[in-house]
């Protein structure tokens, strides 16, 4: 009597069985690999936002005010950077667009498209996870079709329809279903959270974009550099 299970059902299923079954491996690595490389990186985004509008406003001169946010990339570093460069370039065409292009509206919509921009970014993977976790179990469901319509072609050939040739082809079939949930649960719960913290972290910037904006349309100094001004 042969010992039905995954390694049986890999050593006797055809091509289609095992294309299946691979997809599905496949996919699991894909949904893993996406889980920890989004959380690493959310992660370090998460620690780098309590303390980027501090840097921002204790910086004493505009080169620090970047700088100070850390490398290129990051989306703090490239919101404000966004911010000066835009009020640079307001600055420098100024003569032109005086009364055409308020400085306000200006930076705002230099900001948005920053916040914009970093969403996207923040967005990527996410997409491949929902899809992982709305596919593996209708891939998985195809496999285990596929198994049980051999196996019923295979007691028709044999004509004994016994409960011993019956349960044991079609049990090791129903495999394939379990592998497909066994991909789509932990691709579907990491997508929710991983898109719950992706909402928090565009949340931070916006409020950081609104700091950013506040400080580049007063320019005044920060209090920190104020008092330290005042003192020499």
């Amino acid at each position: 009597m042969p010992i039905y299970g995954i390694a049986h059902l890999w050593a006797q299923g055809d091509p289609m069985t095992r294309f299946v079954a691979a997809l599905l491996v496949a996919m699991s690595v894909v949904s893993w690999s996406v889980i920890v490389l989004k959380t690493v990186e959310f992660a370090r985004l998460r620690r780098h936002a309590g303390s980027a509008q501090r840097r921002f406003r204790d910086a004493c001169e505009p080169d620090e005010d970047v700088d100070a946010l850390g490398r290129p990339g990051t989306p703090f570093f490239e919101l404000a950077s966004a911010g000066q460069h835009a009020l640079a370039h307001h600055e420098a065409s100024g003569a032109r667009h005086r009364g055409r292009v308020d400085l306000s509206e200006w930076l705002l919509r230099s900001l948005r498209a920053s916040v914009s921009d970093s969403s996207t970014r923040l967005q990527r993977g996410l997409g491949l996870l929902a899809s992982i976790g709305s596919t593996a179990p209708f891939v998985g469901l195809l496999g285990t079709v596929w198994g049980i319509y051999h196996a019923l072609l295979a007691l028709g050939a044999s004509g004994d329809a016994s409960l011993e040739h019956v349960a044991g082809p079609v049990g090791e079939a129903l495999i394939m279903t379990a592998l497909g949930l066994c991909v789509a649960i932990p691709a579907v719960l990491g997508y929710h959270a991983l898109a719950r913290v992706s909402r928090d972290i565009v949340a931070q910037l916006n409020r950081f974009a609104y700091g950013v904006h506040a400080q580049l349309l007063t320019g005044s100094a920060p209090a920190p550099c104020a008092t330290m001004k005042e003192r020499v």
